[in-house]
């Protein structure tokens, strides 16, 4: 018998094996309709996540005690309760990661989709303080706890789950589809929320019109779970053999990519939210803009965003990763205190700040998900990801919006935009720092 020739010792990566070979996974047969399962439920998440951003106001003046005179703390209040859900998301993103590691990507995202919303369906039938005194915050804090639990397990998963998806050089464009799927999600409770504000009186939507987004989110959840059980599991089969990972396996034997997650997301974290969450209510504080303008050109800049991420995912694909996130770290620490300056109240003035923010924030959006996953092994990627990438949106991310009312409620609102440009110049010099591997092949 002629024995095979063994591999060249000078080779640096193991010959390819056989499509389907337990030895070397290969992506799924129908990436386009995996890239559908992974967009629509991520989609509907942040629906239910971002809807109680924008009806925040909303929920200030029913849900906790009303404060004295034009005192800020109820929305103070409020936005504490939007950062406690963050803090819930290393939580999920660890837990949930685990079960995408040991049980599979799929098992794990119809898991976070069922939960957020049932979560969902909790805020909407959250009693008012006037109704219920002190169990309304309560409930409000446990629904939004449950959807932290919820959206730290979905971007682990997901994140794997679609990078995974990708054919040869397109883990940059299937990236992207991971904020696509976030902003469209977005722009639904924005749009939502708009079209409430503007066709309700305003006793109706306080009293019950801003329940309906988070009555609809729960009924999309199940239209999400539908869809996501007939995805195809994208976890090879040689990691489904081995022993199943621990659940700290990830930090314990990659602490260095560990901590590259959390400098990557840093500054990215707290510009996206700052740009995409708490734009509209910043420049309502600080130039008394209407709501409803604000609303409006947030819900535009959003529409805009979503189209530009595939491009850059593209972009990417060809060039690399870390010239789109210079583009952005480097972008964001110089120009954000001019940009935020520049709001003058006017709709207009603020819709192109909106839009001039988010073309240098896709440097970041359409490539983090890519980055992320090429930075872990396969067999502990969902959660070597999902720890330290929520840990950080949770420092960072989450308390965005607390930040900036904080700052201006103690009287020094020029602060904030300096927060932002520090932060994001941290992360630059990261960036400088990391081994581009846009060109090379992803651990399966």
């Amino acid at each position: 018998m002629t024995e095979s020739p063994s591999p060249s010792p000078s080779s640096s990566a193991p010959a390819p094996a056989a499509p389907g070979s337990p030895a070397a996974p290969v992506p799924p047969a129908r990436p386009l309709r995996q890239l559908l399962a992974a967009s629509v439920g991520n989609a509907v998440e942040w629906y239910d996540w971002y809807a109680y951003t924008f009806l925040a106001a909303y929920l200030a003046r029913e849900i906790f005690p009303p404060g004295t005179g034009n005192s800020l703390v109820p929305l103070l209040s409020t936005f504490a309760v939007f950062a406690v859900g963050f803090f819930m998301r290393p939580v999920g993103g660890l837990l949930m990661g685990a079960v995408a590691d040991r049980r599979g990507r799929r098992t794990a995202l119809t898991v976070t989709i069922l939960l957020m919303g049932g979560s969902s369906l909790l805020v909407g039938l959250t009693p008012t303080y006037a109704a219920a005194g002190v169990l309304a915050p309560v409930v409000l804090v446990t629904a939004r706890l449950l959807q932290g639990l919820s959206v730290g397990g979905e971007f682990a998963a997901s994140t794997t789950f679609l990078v995974e998806s990708a054919g040869p050089g397109r883990r940059g464009l299937f990236s992207s589809f991971q904020y696509v799927s976030t902003s469209i999600g977005q722009l639904a409770a924005s749009g939502t929320a708009a079209l409430l504000v503007a066709v309700l009186p305003a006793d109706a939507m306080d009293g019950w019109g801003w329940r309906v987004p988070f009555l609809l989110g729960a009924v999309l959840s199940l239209a999400g779970f539908w869809i996501r059980r007939g995805a195809e599991e994208t976890r090879g089969t040689r990691h489904a053999e081995d022993r199943r990972p621990g659940l700290l396996d990830a930090l314990r034997h990659h602490p260095r990519a560990s901590l590259l997650i959390g400098g990557i997301t840093a500054g990215g974290t707290l510009a996206y939210y700052t740009w995409t969450s708490y734009l509209p209510t910043y420049a309502e504080l600080h130039t008394g803009i209407a709501k409803e303008d604000a609303l409006l050109a947030g819900t535009l800049s959003l529409a805009f965003f979503t189209v530009l991420q595939p491009l850059g995912g593209l972009l990417s694909d060809r060039f690399g990763r870390k010239p789109a996130l210079l583009f952005f770290g480097l972008g964001f620490a110089v120009l954000v205190v001019p940009l935020l300056r520049a709001l003058d109240g006017s709709f207009l003035t603020l819709l192109l700040v909106q839009c001039a923010g988010m073309v240098l924030l896709t440097g970041f959006t359409s490539v983090s998900a890519a980055v992320n996953a090429e930075t872990f092994p396969a067999r502990v990627r969902a959660a070597g990801i999902g720890f330290p990438y929520s840990l950080t949106v949770a420092l960072f991310g989450g308390t965005a919006p607390y930040v900036g009312t904080l700052v201006k409620d103690l009287g020094r609102p020029e602060l904030f935009p300096w927060y932002v440009a520090a932060l994001c110049l941290v992360s630059s010099v990261v960036y400088l720092r990391l081994p581009e591997t846009a060109h090379k092949p992803l651990d399966r």
